[in-house]
């Protein structure tokens, strides 16, 4: 292989990993409340995305939604929309975007942003003088969030 040949696979290389490259949370963008393209490249696992869906340490979306095929899990909300049926009424942009913010797309949502690190309001700060500056984490991961949508998306009714 000549010099030219190394170097046209590897900026071929260095171009894919660049395509495949996780999007952070302030950089995602929004277009009407949806998000277009995938956070991480990666197809998400609907395996993965219903165990993130029903841990509470993660997502724990049947705290607020009830899910038909999540029985098994105790303790369905009903304070927000039941997820049956959900990629008939959003697509695959829209569910991702509600997933990662829902803000984005229903202004007075309480459904808390699953992939954002800021700004947040920290109302401790008024109490004690001592509220945290640090930036927070997202609640969930790009994977975790493509990982519900592929779950979602298997929701059809």
């Amino acid at each position: 292989m000549t010099i030219k040949g190394i170097l046209a696979f590897a900026a071929m290389g260095f171009a894919g990993s660049l395509a495949m490259a996780e999007v952070a949370p302030e950089n995602v963008a929004y277009t009407d409340g949806a998000i277009e393209t995938s956070l991480t490249g990666t197809p998400g696992d609907p395996v993965a995305g219903e165990k993130a869906m029903t841990t509470a340490s993660l997502g724990n979306c049947v705290a607020c939604h009830s899910v038909t095929a999540l029985e098994a899990y105790p303790f369905h909300g009903t304070i927000a929309p039941p997820l049956d049926g959900a990629p008939d009424r959003w697509s695959e942009a829209e569910l991702r975007g509600i997933v990662a913010n829902a803000k984005m797309m229903f202004d007075g949502s309480f459904m808390p942003a699953f992939y954002k690190s800021g700004p947040y309001v920290r109302p401790g700060d008024a109490y004690t003088g001592k509220a945290g500056t640090e930036p927070l984490p997202p609640i969930l991961s790009a994977q975790q969030v493509e990982d519900i949508v592929a779950y979602l998306m298997t929701l059809k009714e």
